[in-house]
């Protein structure tokens, strides 16, 4: 019985909290705030609302008039498509912790990754229903969707850098400051992981070409 409860409340605080999801969207400073410093915000709701994300990024390519979004299938690779979103996002929830934790920022990792997962919340909400739009609309109503999916990015975008200023607690001049920033660091940790992967298949051809040298003598 009393494990049915602890199940149950468990379940209340997931929904809750995922539906808190829709009061940062119209009110991120005060929801954003809540969200970590009155623990309105769980990670389950969070990679939810990610898993939604990328879900609809999926979605798109397949149902998504040719009109406006052509995909050549022949040529894509699913789980490359996938880490091409979820490693930008690992970045900046990395460079984002990184750099504020250096100059007196009070989110911690997990807080950074849970608040921008929720700043994502506009991106799905939106291009659901416009995946589903594009299929009954003509090229000359191509603006229309261009302005909404954009609307849904832009409206993503400044969600993530609310929430990235209430959590670290930063002035406004100084959380535009390291969002820049932290867009610096991820330019940084991708050409690092460049010449650190170039450096490993350089050693590996060479064990490679070493152990064919090898078996030829022999």
């Amino acid at each position: 019985m009393l494990q049915v409860v602890l199940q149950k409340e468990k379940r209340n605080k997931y929904l809750d909290s995922l539906k808190f999801a829709l009061y940062c969207m119209s009110h991120p400073l005060d929801g954003f705030w809540d969200l970590t410093h009155e623990k309105r915000g769980t990670m389950a709701a969070a990679n939810t609302i990610l898993f939604l994300t990328v879900l609809i990024r999926i979605l798109k390519l397949r149902f998504t008039s040719f009109i406006f979004l052509q995909v050549y299938w022949e040529d894509l690779n699913i789980f490359l498509y996938i880490a091409s979103i979820l490693f930008p996002l690992a970045l900046w929830v990395v460079g984002n912790w990184g750099l504020t934790t250096l100059f007196d920022g009070k989110g911690r990792l997990g807080q950074v990754y849970m608040a921008t997962c929720y700043g994502l919340t506009p991106y799905p909400l939106i291009q659901l229903p416009l995946m589903i739009f594009s299929n009954y609309v003509t090229v000359d109503e191509r603006e229309f969707y261009t302005v909404l999916s954009g609307i849904s990015l832009v409206y993503a975008a400044i969600l993530i850098v609310t929430a990235m200023g209430q959590i670290h607690e930063f002035s406004f001049g100084k959380n535009i400051l390291f969002t820049v920033f932290s867009l610096f660091a991820m330019l940084v940790m991708i050409f690092i992981l460049m010449i650190f992967f170039s450096m490993i298949s350089q050693g590996v051809a060479y064990f490679i070409s070493l152990g064919k040298e090898f078996l030829f003598r022999l």
